[in-house]
């Protein structure tokens, strides 16, 4: 069975944490491939800044030539607000010999109680919880933690970076910073 992890998030822009962390759980998992998969709408986060196309612009920049890594469009291209139950729902009824993994950062294993029909979930696919410092990661699913280096690099930080010209070099892959300068994202 193909083993496939998904990293979903709104890549408001898509980092170098985001593609260690996929990294990191496409090597502990011994996952065939890990899917970036932009969100439309978070139910939790704000988008501003970026154009749904842009961000999934910006995450085919950030993942091409590293074979492992892929995108999947299905949220961007369903629109609305994302919710994973119904994703995964769809994904694993389309493609029925795949076993999916759901990649989250340990900042959000405790707060897995009140996903949107988190019971359900946990019977279609696995998660793979990134251990990340000062978080607690008790929880009463099987989460497999894996660890991962710790980058404190956030999104937020990179659109406030952006919006007063700072550099992003070392921070996003070069073809993302060269996207954002380009389309004047952030302010920048």
């Amino acid at each position: 069975m193909k083993k496939v992890g998904i990293l979903g998030g709104t890549f408001n822009p898509p980092h170098l944490g985001h593609l260690i962390m996929a990294n990191e759980a496409y090597y502990a998992a011994e996952l065939d491939e890990v899917r970036f998969m932009p969100n439309y709408i978070a139910p939790h986060k704000d988008v501003a800044g970026a154009t749904a196309q842009q961000r999934m612009k910006m995450t085919e920049l950030a993942v091409s030539g590293y074979p492992q890594f892929s995108v999947e469009d299905f949220e961007i291209k369903s629109g609305g607000v994302s919710y994973s139950f119904d994703t995964l729902t769809n994904l694993t009824e389309k493609e029925p010999g795949t076993e999916f993994y759901f990649i989250i950062g340990g900042d959000m294993v405790e707060g897995l109680p009140s996903w949107y029909r988190i019971d359900e979930l946990m019977k279609l696919i696995r998660f793979i919880g990134v251990k990340r410092p000062g978080y607690n990661t008790e929880t009463p699913y099987p989460v497999m933690m894996i660890d991962s280096p710790e980058l404190l690099l956030s999104s937020t930080m990179l659109r406030e970076r952006a919006a007063i010209d700072r550099p992003l070099t070392f921070l996003v892959p070069e073809k993302v910073e060269a996207y954002i300068r380009k389309e004047r994202l952030y302010g920048s």
